[in-house]
């Protein structure tokens, strides 16, 4: 373990013994020290400084871009050590210690302390530059760290006629750049300011891509320009600088100009040994491109599946309820049009994925290469892991908008019952109060008081017969706070105003009643018609707006038994019409008896009942309605009825083709069992059998199109259960991706044994030979082993292994295959022995 130094201790590393340059040239150490005294004015220059952010950010990024990363911000990016040491690992082609992964300065301290380490270790004297400057982001000591190892990696090495370093990146330069007119390399800085020097060196070795002649020296920005970006699209070298930079600066930065210099030196002196390499791998390439390729391919799918499914499940698992019906029901349209349109090509691109990964893994092992082990986190089982959790998600939101809507359908339901009560009650109570609150009695004769006293008798039974009618109104209001009505609060704000005035009847009720009795010294028989007309008529007058209270409630139901119900009751109801009406003439003749009793003894009545305000025109008036509301009821009903015999006829569409679809898609699934197992003929025979078969299957998709469609149509009518059948749309979806994955990887199988048998060499009499074994010991006939049964068979064929040794155990789906392979491979080796 590498003893670092505390985190406040500036690094004064010396050049190593052994770090001297090669001839005459000097030492990399002599040149690295004149560079250690960091010009801390110059750095100060702000054109010099940009330059060397511009610079030096590009050249980290030309080898972090190796690593699938880059940097933004020079003196940010490196403060926590983690870039740092990667760009280090990166250019050196070396490992670095583990970095540490905290957030805390300590630990951003200590991986810096591991990359100057390592800078240190490969003989480079790093002066006044410590750990904490970096990570406080100190600006000038990190441009001064860049520079020191762009020096040690990206320069030093450089040599050319016994020079080394600087001396010998500007003799590379010159002798370049020698047979060009108007370019003179004698430094890093003023000698590139026209950009001739950069474009004679691309045209130098690829003539192609310049045309030198037509370059002017008076414009150097396009020189620049020119250069910069033929370098940036052909020659992979990044844009490190402006050619405004440049030119607007009297002296550009001598280190910004060599690090842009070097990147053409090593560019071109690499071309010729990449060019040895790439002939010496050419077969290797040709041979593993296609490998590649697929591993790309899987790797896209792969990422593109797993993001898709990442966005989706968050919109899923919204379960943010809305306010009104419509609303949820666009939210129920739009996970339809997703269920429709973009979930069917996410299926295909899954199923595709897991047959270009077996084919892939056989192609490898035919190929002795190690087998493909996608990036962390996507492996076949965590597509599949993400897929089942989508799968629930999509479960789970269907359920929840469908509960919704039930919740905003009773809840509408609720809201109107309670409006129509609330109306109905308080138009009763409308002058209730101040009825109870006349003084009237006080001037009135025993005769009126006796009338009063009837009155309000008759008053309390209408009052006690209203206190149902406000209990039910309290209960509707509270059912609606419980399910989260969105307007509960002017709901209660109504409510409590009914149940407040309620309690203040009650009060204003009882105090007149006792006023009554104390001014009612003398008592006399009145009008038993009048009283029984007032005691029969307030009730048969509740009865009717009950009556049409009831014929104008709103009902819901979902399946014909329900309507059938209401439609039964409805004509109970009706059947006591008959009684009603004679009870209304009863009613009726009291009150004529009375006028005739009255014009036959010349008794003069002041035109109404003293004991009732429920009049016969009231009560005619409200009877015709009653005779109004019963047949509009009756029409509602059977338009309801329609309704629901349509759902069910729905349902039963449904349901016939489902049980058609739902056991031919079983009945699919155990013959392809069977024909995985009882494969006959040659492998290419059972190929195109099964590709015949696989045809078969896709030319049933209009079945399940139509059925699709069925189950639209019962969506659509909020249709919730169908007890005709046992199958679900979701089952017969689910069933159908399986039959599909299932054929497919099926087709793979028998592709992939083609592949193995063509590659080792294998007959089509041995293959069969290979299938009859494995058949045999195949003893539950599932078209794989398990390991007791594998040993058995290489018990037979002479040989006892265990079979953990010949690896990881595959996974169930590839065990026959896997079987099958090996057991061609060891018969293979035992014919040729």
């Amino acid at each position: 373990m590498v003893d670092y130094h505390a985190a406040n201790q500036s690094y004064q590393y010396g050049p190593s013994s052994g770090s001297n340059g090669a001839g005459g040239g000097g030492s990399m150490g002599d040149y690295m020290a004149q560079e250690d005294d960091w010009d801390r004015d110059l750095l100060l220059d702000p054109a010099w400084e940009k330059q060397q952010r511009k610079t030096f950010t590009a050249w980290c990024n030309s080898h972090l871009r190796k690593a699938g990363t880059q940097i933004e911000n020079i003196d940010e990016d490196f403060r926590d050590g983690l870039k740092l040491m990667l760009l280090l690992e990166v250019i050196s082609g070396e490992r670095l210690p583990k970095p540490e992964r905290g957030k805390m300065r300590v630990h951003k301290i200590n991986n810096v302390n591991k990359a100057l380490d390592f800078i240190a270790s490969k003989g480079v004297k790093l002066v006044s530059i410590g750990a904490e400057e970096i990570v406080d982001g100190n600006a000038k000591m990190t441009l001064g760290m860049i520079w020191t190892i762009i020096l040690r990696f990206a320069i030093q090495d450089i040599s050319v006629e016994e020079t080394s370093a600087k001396e010998g990146l500007l003799l590379w330069c010159q002798r370049k750049t020698a047979p060009y007119k108007n370019v003179n390399v004698q430094n890093f800085h003023i000698s590139w300011k026209d950009g001739l020097a950069f474009n004679a060196l691309i045209h130098r070795h690829r003539p192609e891509l310049i045309e030198y002649d037509k370059l002017r020296k008076d414009d150097p920005v396009t020189n620049l320009n020119n250069a910069f970006e033929v370098a940036e699209k052909y020659l992979d070298i990044p844009k490190m600088l402006d050619a405004e930079d440049i030119v607007n600066t009297a002296r550009p930065d001598e280190k910004a100009i060599m690090t842009y210099v070097s990147s053409f030196y090593h560019a071109f002196s690499g071309a010729q040994k990449a060019e040895t390499a790439a002939n010496r791998i050419c077969k290797v390439l040709a041979v593993n491109q296609e490998n590649e390729h697929l591993m790309e391919d899987y790797e896209r799918l792969a990422s593109d599946l797993l993001e898709w499914i990442r966005r989706t499940i968050p919109w899923l698992e919204d379960r943010v309820p809305q306010k009104t019906i419509q609303e949820m029901q666009q939210k129920l349209e739009d996970f339809r049009d997703y269920r429709r349109v973009h979930k069917p090509p996410k299926v295909q691109e899954k199923c595709q994925l897991e047959i270009n990964f077996n084919t892939l893994q056989t192609k490898l092992r035919l190929s002795n290469r190690p087998a493909f082990m996608p990036s962390e986190g996507k492996m076949v089982s965590d597509i599949n892991n993400g897929w089942q959790h989508l799968e629930q998600a999509e479960k789970g939101y269907e359920e929840w908008l469908l509960n919704e809507i039930r919740r905003l359908e009773r809840l509408d339901h609720l809201a109107e019952k309670f409006r129509q009560k609330a109306s109905i009650h308080e138009a009763w109570t409308d002058g209730k109060e101040a009825m109870l609150k006349h003084r009237d009695y006080e001037t009135a004769t025993l005769s009126d008081i006796k009338a009063l006293i009837r009155k309000h008798e008759a008053f309390e039974s209408d009052l006690a017969a209203h206190q149902d009618r406000v209990e039910q109104i309290a209960a509707i209001a509270q059912e609606l706070n419980e399910l989260d009505y969105y307007d509960s609060h002017n709901v209660n704000t109504r409510c409590q105003k009914i149940c407040d005035q309620w309690d203040a009847l009650g009060s204003l009720t009882h105090s007149r009643r006792e006023a009554l009795e104390k001014t009612e010294k003398q008592l006399e028989t009145i009008d038993q018609l009048h009283l029984e007309y007032a005691k029969r008529a307030a009730p048969f007058n509740n009865w009717m707006e009950s009556a049409m209270e009831d014929l104008q409630d709103m009902f819901i139901v979902h399946t014909i038994e329900e309507i059938e119900g209401l439609i039964s009751a409805h004509d109970q109801f009706k059947s006591t019409l008959p009684d009603a009406d004679r009870e209304r003439e009863a009613i009726l003749a009291i009150h004529k008896e009375a006028q005739r009793i009255a014009e036959s003894n010349h008794i003069k009545l002041s035109g109404s009942n003293p004991y009732t305000t429920v009049t016969p025109q009231i009560i005619n008036s409200k009877w015709e309605k009653v005779q109004q509301l019963v047949p509009k009821r009756d029409h509602a009903l059977l338009e309801e009825q329609s309704k629901q015999q349509s759902n069910e006829h729905l349902r039963r569409q449904f349901a016939s083709q489902a049980n058609i679809v739902g056991p031919w898609i079983q009945t699919k699934m155990e013959e392809i069992g069977r024909i995985s197992i009882e494969m006959n003929g040659t492998l290419e025979d059972q190929l195109s059998h099964l590709k015949q078969y696989e045809r078969s299957i896709v030319d049933y998709k209009p079945s399940l199109d139509l059925l699709e469609q069925q189950h639209q149509l019962i969506q659509e009518a909020l249709i919730f259960d169908n007890k005709h059948t046992n199958y679900t749309m979701e089952h017969i979806r689910v069933g159908w991706e399986q039959l599909l994955t299932t054929i497919a990887r099926t087709i793979n199988e028998v592709e992939n044994q083609i592949l193995t048998r063509d590659a080792k060499g294998i007959s089509q009499e041995q293959m069969q030979e290979f299938r009859a074994s494995f058949n045999h010991f195949d003893k539950k006939q599932t078209g794989s082993m398990d390991s007791d049964d594998f040993r058995a068979l290489l018990i037979s064929t002479g040989y006892s292994l265990n079979v953990r040794v010949l690896g990881d155990t595959p996974p169930p789906e590839q065990r026959g295959l896997a079987s099958l392979l090996l057991l061609c491979c060891i018969c293979w080796l035992g014919s040729l022995r």
